[in-house]
C-alpha cells in the first residue's frame, strides 16, 4: 500500500516510512495536485482536510487528531498496516534501502558507532546512513506502543 501525506502531515509521513511503507510528502502541493498524484500513483491520500476527501476517484483517510502517535494509530488499525518491513525506508527520501559493508561507512559514521555496529544500511539517493543503536531500540519501542 502506497500512502500520499498532505501539508499537514509530515511527521505522519516520516513514521510511516520507518515503517516501511512507500509514502509521498509533497508539502507545497495544492489540492488538486494531492488529488492528481493520489490517483496517478494510486496512493490512499491522507489528510485532515475535510474538502479533500470529497474529491472523486482518490481514495483517502481522514485523518482525525492532531497528535502524530494517534494518527499512526488511526492509519495503521483503518489499514490494517503491520510493522514486518520496519526500517527498511530512509527516512527522508523514501527509498528502499541498501545493505552496505561496514568498511564502505567508515567515514561517514562516528567512530565509537564504526567499533560497536557490524550491521549498516544505506539510502541510495541521500547516502543517509542507518544503523541500530540507543535511537533504534527507542523507535522499536514506540512503535510496539503504537500496535498494541
Amino acid at each position: 500500500m502506497k500512502f500520499l501525506a498532505d501539508n499537514m502531515l509530515g511527521r505522519l509521513a516520516t513514521w510511516l516510512r520507518l515503517l516501511g511503507y512507500d509514502t509521498a510528502y509533497l508539502p507545497d502541493a495544492d489540492d488538486h495536485a494531492l488529488a492528481r498524484v493520489a490517483r496517478a500513483e494510486d496512493r490512499v491520500l491522507l489528510t485532515r482536510d475535510v474538502e479533500l476527501t470529497r474529491r472523486r476517484g482518490v481514495r483517502c483517510l481522514l485523518i482525525e487528531s492532531e497528535k502524530v502517535g494517534e494518527q499512526l494509530k488511526q492509519v495503521m488499525r483503518a489499514l490494517g498496516l503491520s510493522t514486518r518491513h520496519a526500517f527498511s525506508r530512509c527516512a527522508e527520501c523514501n527509498i528502499l534501502l541498501d545493505a552496505v559493508s561496514k568498511e564502505t561507512v567508515q567515514n561517514a559514521v562516528p567512530p565509537y558507532v564504526f567499533q560497536t555496529h557490524e550491521r549498516f544500511l544505506r539510502c541510495p539517493r541521500c547516502q543517509r546512513v542507518y544503523w541500530r543503536g540507543t535511537h533504534w531500540a527507542r523507535m522499536l519501542a514506540q512503535i510496539e506502543d503504537l500496535t498494541r
